[in-house]
């Protein structure tokens, strides 16, 4: 067997890895909380796409779209009175709920094939202007995963319905991207998102036909 053959085959395994490991955890996270059975999966077919936009090398993009599948994975610690309540958490709920990015990290530190993605699925929930949770970090502090993740997040939960309200306009979306560049999100990848709208909601109405 020759070198390329068993790195080839080291890559694949590796591969079928963290396949295996991601679909295990998402399984039993959507079994916690099938209210949002598919987020992580649109969030990371709409960050590979971004990527994509952004010019970023298979390397990166195979990162962030890791990172995006796993992003929600600390809302396994989250009570499922919170997690699945109908209506508007209160702000000892909402405060439960801003720990899931450091429950998730935690998590996925445990493992030497997903610690990698920590430190993105940490970050997700910042905004460029300093005023996200865990820890106030502000623009390019980010982690580019973590910008990315952060938008495409807010992109699903906006075109998908929730327990507190129902799906949101592809108009109001885009607007509500659009108004917050430079204070939720990274105005240049926000940017990127509007110049190509259509395909965004290409993917947003393919994946409702599932």
């Amino acid at each position: 067997m020759s070198r390329h053959t068993r790195k080839y085959q080291c890559k694949k395994s590796t591969l079928l890895e963290y396949h295996e490991i991601i679909e295990c955890i998402m399984t039993a996270l959507d079994a916690k909380s099938p209210y949002t059975a598919g987020h992580s999966k649109r969030v990371s077919d709409m960050a590979e796409i971004l990527c994509g936009l952004l010019g970023l090398n298979r390397s990166e993009t195979r990162m962030i779209h890791i990172a995006a599948h796993l992003h929600d994975i600390g809302k396994i610690g989250i009570d499922d009175a919170v997690l699945n309540k109908e209506g508007k958490l209160d702000g000892r709920e909402w405060e439960m709920m801003k720990t899931h990015p450091q429950i998730g990290a935690n998590l996925l530190d445990k493992s030497h094939l997903l610690a990698p993605f920590s430190k993105i699925v940490l970050h997700h929930h910042e905004r460029f202007d300093d005023k996200g949770y865990s820890y106030g970090l502000k623009g390019k502090e980010i982690p580019l995963g973590s910008r990315i993740i952060a938008l495409c997040d807010s992109i699903d939960a906006m075109s998908s319905k929730r327990n507190y309200r129902d799906i949101q306009s592809f108009d109001f979306c885009y607007h509500e991207i659009e108004k917050n560049l430079g204070k939720m999100y990274d105005p240049q990848i926000g940017q990127a998102v509007l110049d190509h709208w259509p395909l965004f909601e290409q993917y947003i109405l393919k994946s409702r036909e599932k």
